[in-house]
């Protein structure tokens, strides 16, 4: 049987044949592609912060892009650029958090490695152009930033991305101070671009959009983690 991975889902006005505007549970098709291809059974996860029992049928978890995390959740006022859907943050945090309880295989993509750090009682950069001077993390609306990043030798990171470090990016975002996670990938600029729990099986956060190339390497890895999470058979689960 296929690991099954859940991946936390947006909830925004969608329209589609005759419904127009309707308020949905969605996300990019791309993330649950790449964990098709990579081996695993994708399932979506709206938010929902009444428990996380959903974890109990999970083999693994990708933490999905999005609005940008509450900054009253790292103990700063909003910045003007900053949009947030605290429903999200909620839900999220607590599923991150209780599969960081479990050891359950993880991967945090753009908004899901500002979660991680943030979880880690680490910090954001609210709006790097203010920082950086340049938007090169985000050219344009729907425009992909594509970077060569580099990586720290020996990090798992570096193993997985091998002798391709392009990354394409779409954010405005950044990890200011990732608590005691461990930084392993940077920007050409020193932004950090991956994030992890060396002492957990399979922890790590990029600030990159791996799904968009549907990219085996990452996804690869999280399902190879999750398979050896995954026993038993339906009937167990």
């Amino acid at each position: 049987m296929r690991p099954i991975i859940g991946i936390t889902s947006y909830v925004l006005p969608a329209t589609w044949g005759v419904w127009v505007d309707l308020e949905s549970a969605l996300v990019p098709h791309d993330y649950v592609e790449a964990v098709r291809l990579a081996g695993g059974r994708a399932v979506l996860l709206p938010p929902d912060d009444l428990d996380t029992d959903v974890l109990d049928r999970l083999d693994g978890l990708v933490l999905a892009g999005g609005p940008d995390v509450q900054p009253a959740r790292y103990g700063q006022d909003p910045h003007p650029a900053t949009v947030t859907q605290p429903e999200r943050d909620a839900a999220e945090l607590a599923l991150l958090r209780a599969a960081l309880d479990r050891d359950l295989p993880l991967l945090g993509v753009c908004r899901g490695m500002q979660l991680l750090a943030v979880a880690a009682g680490g910090s954001l950069h609210q709006h790097l152009p203010d920082v950086l001077g340049h938007e090169k993390h985000r050219p344009g609306p729907g425009i992909y930033g594509s970077q060569s990043a580099r990586f720290a030798p020996g990090s798992r990171i570096a193993a997985l991305m091998g002798d391709d470090p392009t990354i394409n990016c779409f954010h405005h975002q950044g990890v200011a101070d990732p608590g005691p996670l461990t930084v392993t990938g940077w920007a050409p600029d020193g932004v950090p671009e991956a994030i992890e729990d060396p002492d957990r099986r399979f922890v790590l956060g990029v600030q990159w959009h791996p799904e968009v190339g549907r990219d085996r390497r990452l996804f690869g890895a999280l399902v190879a983690a999750a398979t050896k999470e995954s026993t038993g058979t339906c009937a167990d689960r």
